[in-house]
């Protein structure tokens, strides 16, 4: 059998609204550590690299003037970015002490897995999965 052509995720990539807000909330909110962040002059545009897990990166951007994109209704396209968490009820009661709503927490009828949704300061639907 040949070797996988793919070999991860390496990186994921939002473009945001409020480069600040969106910073302050992947960073300061949700914990991920800033690998590197540069302002790319020609473009007028921020970038910050974020380490979700070693070698998994959540690239932010900033671009004046991009139109936004509907998560609601539920559209063509990326539905939601989900992270693993050990425990959803630890998680969601630490969103909940920051200020983030949250959905109720749900298990998936499948896998039996429990997980919660949320929002980004964009709308973009986040889901926690215990895993």
């Amino acid at each position: 059998m040949a070797e996988p052509l793919l070999r991860g995720i390496h990186h994921v990539a939002l473009i945001c609204s409020d480069y600040p807000r969106s910073k302050a909330f992947y960073s300061g909110v949700l914990g991920l550590r800033i690998v590197r962040e540069v302002y790319r002059e020609a473009r007028d545009s921020w970038k910050c690299d974020l380490e979700v897990s070693p070698g998994v990166q959540l690239e932010l951007f900033s671009f004046p003037g991009a139109p936004p994109r509907p998560s609601w209704p539920e559209a063509q396209g990326l539905r939601h970015l989900a992270f693993a968490v050990a425990d959803v009820d630890a998680a969601r009661a630490a969103l909940t002490a920051r200020g983030v709503a949250c959905e109720p927490v749900r298990v998936d009828e499948h896998t039996s897995r429990r997980f919660v949704f949320f929002a980004d300061p964009d709308g973009l639907p986040i889901e926690l999965y215990e895993a």
